[in-house]
């Protein structure tokens, strides 16, 4: 989209904030869309608190760029901030976290698009031009990503097998995320190995996974995505 293009849509794209703690790639990013898109207020911001200040200040953007690694934010918390004092303004992800997991709940949650952190200045532009035509936006590749397969459990099927867990079958798994071995577990649980075995077997069956890997990577899951409720 030249300067042009951009000038000649029925609403201009006037103003953004860029929120990233990268001096240089917040300012690369800052001059692109004021040179592509003849941006005439864009706003930076190097943390999400910063952030929040510029917004509570009556800085109403068109579109926010969001890095989801911040340095007073490490989770996805930082977007549902966001959006929530901004529920109207599309807000596109830009992340080096570029997970199945971390993609898909970002788009259940009501990104604008996804762009990761390497994407060139192209894919930039087709991303806000998109998204300024009312679309959503991932690249090539990542349509897959936001995409459940099928019989994969919804976040609220796998809380409910979490929430379904006894109290010593979720510190047993809650020990299974932190790699700790079956002889540690029994240990720190004051249980017999064989006990602690027979717990392992029916946490897993009431979770519905073949092993420990699995337990751990469903836990994983609902810990990302409860950031997004």
């Amino acid at each position: 989209m030249t300067r042009n293009e951009a000038a000649a849509h029925a609403v201009p794209l006037r103003s953004a904030l860029v929120v990233d703690d990268h001096p240089l790639y917040c300012d690369a990013l800052a001059s692109m869309m004021e040179t592509v898109f003849g941006m005439r207020r864009v706003r930076k911001a190097a943390s999400l608190d910063e952030a929040l200040k510029i917004l509570r200040a009556r800085f109403a953007p068109d579109l926010v760029m969001l890095d989801l690694k911040l340095p007073d934010v490490s989770d996805l918390s930082g977007f549902m901030k966001i959006k929530g004092k901004a529920p109207d303004v599309p807000v596109i992800v830009i992340s080096a976290i570029t997970s199945a997991e971390v993609v898909r709940s970002v788009m259940e949650a009501g990104a604008a698009g996804f762009i990761p952190k390497d994407a060139g200045r192209d894919t930039l532009r087709d991303a806000i031009r998109d998204i300024w035509d009312g679309k959503t936006y991932l690249p090539p590749g990542y349509e897959v990503a936001t995409k459940r397969r099928e019989g994969d459990p919804s976040f609220a099927e796998i809380s409910r097998k979490i929430a379904g867990l006894s109290q010593q079958q979720s510190r047993i798994l809650s020990l299974i995320c932190k790699g700790k071995p079956n002889k540690l577990i029994a240990y720190e649980m004051q249980l017999a190995e064989a006990t602690v075995k027979a717990h392992i077997t029916a946490l897993l069956r009431r979770l519905g996974v073949q092993n420990r890997t699995q337990a751990a990577l469903m836990v994983r899951e609902a810990s990302i995505r409860h950031h997004l409720q």
